[in-house]
């Protein structure tokens, strides 16, 4: 037993692992595809709305399909439907055509975020403490395994549809090689009573857990927000206020995306310690000083210390969020998580263009007050995490 809940974990790992590498191999070849097509700025903007759009509907159709099927069946065929569905845009030569690639690959990628995180969720109840955190890191790590092959793929001279293709059917042997170690979909006694006590409750107190579910994806929003402004106006802040040179300013992602990536990486032993509501909670709280120092300090090394609290304090919270509304109804996992991740990724989308409407308003480095706010609200509402959301961490202090 516990062998295969290790295998399943390790199979888990390569999904979070497959889906960042299929988006990081979208995004290093973003330039080159723009250019094949002939395509403004303006315009391409406008059609990553339709990857948006396309990931927003795979989340929620996923996640019914994953409650229904179980997510050994959807998960490995999502991933196999997401890789293939890669070279699409690298074949794309028209305006109409590539909108129609990222329309399919948003879908696929969709699918395959939600179900990844509806198994991710049962292989943490199996495993009776969190281990959420480290599936996300390990998305990062496939974006940085993107951007390397990028590289090289680019080096040798290789079109992005070949390279695109190279890694999508990398990406279908994993998918199906991992298939076989992926937990079944059967519910564990534990998760069975659990289901019988909710089919029993009142009205009410399924109302009030639907309720809860929107709570979680509405901080998820908030959260995902300021995340997605920090990926695309990070570098932007040192070069446009603080005079950065373009080189020097690419640092300021780079340090927010390390400390998230580590953040990450020890979350799961802090929250099995002090509880996923002091992670998100106290984790909030650090992004929102660490962003406040970003937008009013004049100086650059503060500038990076401020990013770098700011991509620590975020690293721990959505994996909270995500894992908190898994465990919330285990016979409705998948639709919950699809709810939630689905919100999330209307903010990650939302965050950009908001500070950019706000910076019509005023600077840039104020602009950031908005997600120190956020910050602040999201430490606030921690408490929604103190129900049911611990299940993990107890069950691994009552086994010790």
């Amino acid at each position: 037993m516990i062998h295969s809940l290790r295998n399943a974990r390790i199979a888990t790992f390569a999904y979070f692992v497959l889906c960042g590498t299929v988006m990081g191999t979208w995004v290093v070849n973003i330039p080159a595809i723009e250019e094949r097509v002939g395509i403004s700025h303006a315009t391409l903007g406008a059609l990553l709305v339709l990857l948006g759009l396309g990931a927003f509907i795979g989340m929620q159709v996923a996640g019914r399909l994953t409650d229904r099927l179980g997510a050994r069946v959807v998960v490995p065929a999502t991933g196999a439907l997401c890789s293939a569905s890669l070279v699409l845009p690298g074949l794309s030569r028209e305006p109409w055509t590539l909108a129609g690639a990222l329309l399919v690959l948003g879908f696929c990628n969709g699918c395959l975020d939600v179900s990844m995180n509806a198994h991710a969720v049962q292989v943490e109840k199996a495993y009776g403490r969190p281990v959420m955190s480290a599936f996300h890191a390990t998305f990062s790590v496939g974006g940085v395994l993107a951007a390397v092959a990028g590289a090289a793929t680019a080096g040798a001279g290789l079109n992005p549809a070949a390279g695109m293709a190279a890694m999508g059917a990398l990406g279908i042997v994993t998918a199906l090689v991992s298939a076989r170690t992926l937990l079944p979909a059967a519910l564990t006694a534990a998760d069975t009573d659990a289901v019988e006590e909710a089919g029993q409750a009142p009205a009410a107190k399924r109302r009030s857990a639907g309720g809860r579910i929107w709570l979680l994806a509405a901080l998820a929003l908030m959260v995902m927000l300021c995340e997605g402004a920090a990926n695309d106006w990070s570098a932007l802040h040192l070069e446009d206020v603080l005079g950065a040179s373009a080189s020097t300013a690419a640092f300021a992602y780079g340090t927010f995306a390390a400390t998230m990536t580590i953040g990450r990486l020890l979350a799961d032993r802090l929250v099995t310690r002090f509880g996923a509501m002091a992670i998100l909670r106290y984790g909030a709280a650090a992004a929102a000083v660490g962003i406040t120092v970003v937008a009013l300090s004049p100086w650059m090394w503060a500038a990076f210390a401020g990013w770098a609290l700011f991509g620590l304090g975020l690293s721990g919270c959505v994996p909270q969020l995500f894992s908190a509304a898994g465990h919330a109804d285990p016979s409705a996992a998948g639709a919950n998580v699809s709810r939630v991740a689905g919100l999330g990724y209307v903010g990650m989308l939302a965050g950009p263009a908001v500070i950019g409407w706000l910076t019509h308003l005023v600077a840039l480095n104020h602009a950031f007050v908005l997600l120190t706010l956020l910050c602040a609200i999201t430490a606030v509402a921690a408490g929604v995490l103190r129900t049911g959301s611990e299940r993990p961490r107890e069950a691994a202090a009552s086994s010790n």
